[in-house]
């Protein structure tokens, strides 16, 4: 292999190299938050389990702590694989670089053997004068110069090749030691995940046989839901009226100024974007989709969109419960005008616009806007309420695109 054949090589590996270490790292950033949740989890979990009623939201906060759960075990799985890979590839690379070493001083031994016999001055100037021409005797000069330094050059190879093998034959051993502790704490993982999957199926029973009580939740929180969703799509629907009288308004003055007939204007949600203010609002909120900050500053969702299950009940959910710490202020997340500001069964409730984009912040305590206020991103606008009768704290968050909800998740940061 050529110099500049093993300088690639090298070069390869270290760039392999840096990228392992980054996925890993990665890897190991995300298994240290999910400890840290399911930690927060398990003491909010032994809080709440003190009170005799048994609720949603604690089932809810069950099933997050198995379900991060499950997601570190996974997490230690990709570790895993990634490790196998890099055992993978660093015993072939230890033993290309033994190939390569053993080869360097094959050809080492060879050339300080012919340096050997033509050591002697003479022998070289003979080399030289027994040159046909000038040419020949300068090339032939040449030939013994670089053929010297090449020689240093080989010698340098062989250095720089068996530093390299003695790192990766360490690294190959730290892979495996480390491959071993994540299959010890795997396995752990495994039996943990068991204990809690028997205690959620427990407490699920107990919901159960408490059917009664458990019809009243579902009931009321039913209820809930569809009091907030009409209140909200009443809040939309009147922004979307609203815009397009001022459209129909602006389109007729300029009809008037122009002598021409005025354009009918849409009545759909696009109606809330037509201004460039609302336009350029619309476009950012978009285009901060997956990097929209969260509303509360240590928050875990534990109540995700769509239709969340509960043993045989299921039930709808237009956004996403946060679980957070008792008395968190809520931020907004993105800057935008207060739509509406209201009271549902004790709580507060604020939807803020943003273009044609809507987000809806319920379960509050307090509130510190009134409807019309602005808003900037991540300004506080209240805080979360804590609940008497199971001791939870969540705040209810939903993002909606016109009258049409979306999933939260998507939008905010990881």
């Amino acid at each position: 292999m050529s110099f500049k054949k093993l300088f690639i090589f090298l070069i390869f590996l270290c760039v392999a190299g840096a990228s392992f270490g980054q996925s890993s790292a990665e890897l190991k950033r995300r298994k240290e938050a999910l400890t840290r949740e399911i930690e927060a989890l398990k003491k909010s979990q032994s809080k709440i389990a003190s009170t005799k009623k048994l609720s949603l939201r604690q089932i809810n906060v069950l099933n997050t702590q198995i379900r991060l759960r499950e997601e570190k075990i996974n997490t230690i799985n990709s570790e895993v694989k990634l490790l196998n890979n890099q055992i993978s590839e660093s015993t072939n690379t230890v033993r290309s670089l033994q190939a390569q070493l053993n080869k360097l001083k094959k050809e080492y031994a060879g050339m300080v053997l012919f340096a050997f016999r033509n050591q002697g001055a003479y022998n070289k100037l003979m080399f030289i004068f027994a040159s046909d021409n000038f040419n020949q005797a300068y090339k032939r000069l040449k030939y013994l110069q670089q053929f010297g330094d090449y020689r240093k050059k080989q010698a340098k190879y062989i250095q720089q090749t068996q530093k390299e093998l003695g790192a990766k034959i360490v690294e190959l051993d730290q892979n495996k030691k480390q491959k071993n502790t994540l299959l010890h704490s795997q396995e752990n993982e495994k039996v943990t995940l068991g204990k809690e999957k028997s205690n959620q199926s427990v407490q699920l029973n107990k919901l159960t046989k408490q059917e009664k009580q458990l019809k009243q939740q579902v009931s009321k929180k039913q209820k809930e839901v569809e009091q907030l969703n009409r209140t909200i799509n009443a809040a939309i629907n009147r922004e979307i009226a609203e815009a397009k009288r001022r459209a129909e308004a602006a389109a007729k003055a300029a009809a008037a100024k122009s002598g021409t007939i005025a354009k009918p204007v849409s009545g759909g949600s696009s109606v809330l974007a037509l201004t460039p203010e609302a336009a350029k609002l619309s476009a950012d909120f978009l285009g901060n989709r997956g990097r929209l900050p969260w509303p509360v500053t240590q928050g875990l969702i534990v109540a995700r969109f769509g239709t969340n299950k509960y043993g045989n009940v299921t039930i709808d959910n237009n956004g996403v419960d946060i679980k957070t710490v008792e008395g968190s202020a809520v931020k907004a997340i993105f800057s935008g005008d207060v739509s509406k500001v209201f009271n549902l069964n004790g709580q507060y409730n604020i939807i803020i616009r943003h273009g044609e984009y809507f987000t809806v912040y319920s379960n509050m305590r307090s509130v510190s806007v009134s409807q019309g206020d602005k808003v900037s991103v991540k300004q506080t606008i209240g805080s979360v309420i804590t609940d008497p009768v199971d001791g939870t704290t969540q705040l209810h968050l939903e993002i909606w695109k016109g009258s049409t909800p979306t999933n939260p998740e998507t939008w905010l940061a990881n």
